[in-house]
């Protein structure tokens, strides 16, 4: 599997994606030269764990997805990376969504596959985290905005969570929209499809992003 070191980048919302996903891919050294590894890269990235046990039809899905753990392969098919990665330190509080506090991590959004009907191969954002200088793949994310999908879109049997707003600076705050995380390679002690992760973490710096929960919105009926 490849590994994609990448030059961080400040964080862009949703309509400056694309010149985002240029710079990534014009930053990012797919592997290292084998002659000089650098010691301590070796010795700060932690080995990945076991994979989660998930239902059959889940099984399914992680095996379908499973060559966008690395991420230059996710660039190639359309997605692009938000760069920053969001951490909630802090559970939902009131008229926020319910969540529990854990990350989320850097999400690789695919806006070509946004629209009302949602397709158990091609989840529109892909969510890594940092593990010493390598991004892995954790889990996968089912997204449609209230724009195009005025009712609560399911999936795997779940409805998706929201509307909620933006996850701001990645996300506009008008984004109101509706979404479901699926931990698919790591597990989750919130939950297989709780936003929010515990295990994952994001690395002190200017691109980890704590975040509050995100203001639910109330529809008109």
């Amino acid at each position: 599997m490849v590994t994609a070191k990448c030059r961080r980048h400040s964080a862009h919302p949703l309509y400056l994606l694309v010149a985002t996903g240029l710079a990534i891919i014009t930053g990012c050294s797919p592997r290292q030269s084998a002659q000089d590894p650098p010691a301590a890269d070796v010795a700060t990235t932690p080995a990945p764990a076991a994979l989660p046990d998930l239902p059959p039809e889940l099984e399914s899905v992680r095996t379908a997805l499973d060559r966008f753990r690395d991420p230059v392969a996710a660039l190639r098919e359309g997605y692009l990376s938000t760069v920053g990665c969001l951490d909630f330190p802090e559970a939902g509080g009131e008229g926020e969504m319910a969540y529990m506090k854990g990350a989320m991590g850097v999400h690789f959004l695919n806006p070509a596959y946004i629209g009302p009907t949602l397709d158990p191969l091609k989840p529109q954002v892909l969510l890594y985290e940092w593990a010493g200088d390598e991004l892995r793949l954790t889990g996968a994310e089912w997204f449609a905005p209230v724009a195009v999908a005025p009712q609560a879109p399911s999936i795997f049997g779940h409805t998706l969570d929201g509307p909620m707003e933006g996850h701001e600076p990645i996300l506009p705050k008008e984004l109101h929209h509706w979404d479901l995380h699926v931990w698919l390679w790591k597990d989750n002690p919130n939950g297989l499809f709780h936003p929010t992760n515990a295990s994952v973490t994001c690395p002190p710096g200017p691109y980890t992003i704590e975040e509050h929960a995100p203001t639910m919105v109330h529809l008109e009926p």
